[in-house]
């Protein structure tokens, strides 16, 4: 992950990333459980869930760049049935692309995982 990303911000910088990944998450979270509810088609329950999935690795902020890769296709996917909700799928895909570009932030499992490491020698 360190070599995807040259660091991972701190300050405002991180906590704009982290507000992203959140309602980024909730928004997918929040959409395939109404779109799992309502009784929709097959090929949309696997979508949705797996778009499930991804809002939850990007709240955690675990596997960033997968997860924003992951939901950018979801909402790509999501787009040609002919939902109502066309520009919360542009949104949120949109929202997958910044975060593929732009990394987890200090405040997530990535920074925890694969961030810069500290070494003191005696």
């Amino acid at each position: 992950m360190q070599r995807l990303f040259s660091m991972f911000p701190n300050g405002w910088p991180g906590a704009a990333l982290l507000l992203l990944r959140l309602v980024a998450g909730i928004l997918l979270i929040h959409n395939g459980i109404v779109a799992l509810v309502s009784g929709v088609a097959v090929l949309l329950v696997i979508v949705q869930s797996v778009g499930i999935g991804g809002g939850i690795l990007l709240i955690l902020g675990l596997w960033t760049p997968i997860a924003g890769a992951l939901v950018s296709f979801v909402e790509i996917c999501l787009m040609f049935p002919g939902t109502a909700q066309v520009q919360n799928n542009i949104l949120l895909g949109a929202l997958g692309v910044a975060l593929v570009a732009l990394g987890p932030g200090v405040r997530s499992l990535d920074a925890l995982l694969y961030g810069r490491k500290r070494v003191n020698f005696p």
